[in-house]
């Protein structure tokens, strides 16, 4: 099946086990006006006690952050819940690829829930495993496949993991991109030519680390597109490229425009433009500072008052900033309101429903990677906890 066969199925709705999203979230959930959701959330985690772990990705609304017991991006949670080994569920309000993660990190003894099983990434899902395996078949015809080296960003299914560790490859981090791609290229030294790397799922963080912080050129960088013949690419194209990078993007960080910087520019020349490295590399090459979700709020908390910024990434973490820090003068870099919509299907009700079902003795959404996937995935995320530098940021 590839990505221009997937079912279309609403959200929450239907089955299909190998994708992000789609799949259905049995039982019945509390009325979204109830007006003792909050009550009903505050008294089932209390009932709980050490026995759950909530834990809340920066991109949730604030109705459900408000009961995390860590919030953080999705690499940094997924290493708070392996730090609590006495915690019996991790309740993770993210999207599934975090979840995954948090299950392959955590003990068998652990429980890792999702509220909402529709809650994914569509990220993620641009990368699909046998996708990845035609286009690794094809770098073998075209004689390069012993040089290249897979590298995946955490934002990707336990498979794509799993085929990483396989294949000699690692996870990174928005925040330790560049010392995994360092770590690839010298993997290969004595291929002729050098080692190349191939880059999943997201073209943008990869192009930006290669081109802004390794040093290599735009023309070094070849985009496999699984939906072409051959990926769009000539075998020619691939043996001469050092970054194969795999056509996925983020649907948020996507959206940002080069002519949305310039017209802050012009109303605010003052104004400092503060951006994620999964936006576009016209975006990035036009903001001040380029940083992982982590960097970002770093650099608001730092940032002297009156200060003015304009921030793109997910709307409710620029919205909770501009909340937190009314001294600073925040925009969100879009003319238009954008959440992420996935990562908002974790609402209030879900969080209530996961939670009282725990209270009476029943798991729901429990996510579990298969052992053999679980096994290959680790291998290339202990690859990358073993790298230097700071790697525990996305």
């Amino acid at each position: 099946m590839t990505t221009v066969d997937l079912p279309l199925l609403p959200l929450g709705r239907g089955t299909d086990l190998q994708s992000e999203r789609g799949v259905e979230c049995p039982g019945d959930l509390p009325a979204a006006s109830d007006p003792d959701l909050v009550a009903r959330a505050r008294a089932a985690k209390e009932a709980l006690g050490e026995r759950v772990f909530v834990l809340g990705h920066h991109y949730q609304r604030d109705e459900v952050i408000q009961f995390a017991d860590v919030t953080g991006d999705s690499f940094k949670l997924a290493r708070e819940a392996a730090a609590r080994p006495d915690a019996e569920f991790i309740v993770f309000c993210g999207v599934h690829f975090m979840a995954e993660s948090a299950d392959i990190l955590t003990s068998p003894d652990q429980q890792v829930v999702l509220p909402d099983l529709a809650a994914g990434c569509s990220m993620a899902d641009m990368a699909r495993l046998q996708q990845v395996e035609t286009a690794w078949d094809a770098m073998a015809e075209a004689g390069i496949q012993d040089a290249v080296v897979p590298v995946t960003y955490m934002n990707s299914s336990a498979d794509i993991k799993a085929f990483c560790g396989r294949n000699g490859g690692v996870v990174c981090t928005s925040s330790n991109a560049e010392v995994a791609l360092e770590w690839a290229y010298d993997q290969k030294p004595d291929v002729e030519g050098g080692a190349k790397v191939l880059f999943l799922p997201d073209q943008h963080l990869g192009r930006n680390t290669a081109v802004l912080q390794m040093g290599l050129s735009l023309d070094d960088c070849v985009v496999w597109d699984p939906h072409r013949p051959s990926g769009g690419l000539t075998p020619e194209q691939l043996r001469d490229a050092k970054m194969i990078l795999w056509k996925g993007h983020c649907s948020v960080h996507g959206r940002f425009s080069p002519d949305v910087v310039d017209e802050l520019r012009a109303k605010d020349p003052e104004i400092q433009i503060l951006v994620h490295p999964e936006c576009r590399h016209e975006v990035v090459l036009k903001a001040d500072l380029v940083g992982s979700t982590e960097f970002i709020i770093q650099t608001i908390e730092a940032a002297p008052a009156g200060s003015s910024w304009a921030i793109g990434t997910e709307l409710n973490l620029v919205k909770r900033l501009a909340d937190s820090h009314p001294d600073k003068s925040i925009a969100f870099l879009d003319r238009t309101v954008c959440y992420c919509s996935t990562m908002n299907r974790i609402d209030l009700p879900h969080l209530v429903w996961a939670l009282e079902s725990l209270v009476a003795g029943t798991v729901v959404n429990g996510i579990e990677v298969d052992p053999a996937t679980e096994q290959q995935a680790l291998v290339a995320l202990e690859r990358m906890l073993a790298l230097p530098g700071k790697t525990a940021k996305d």
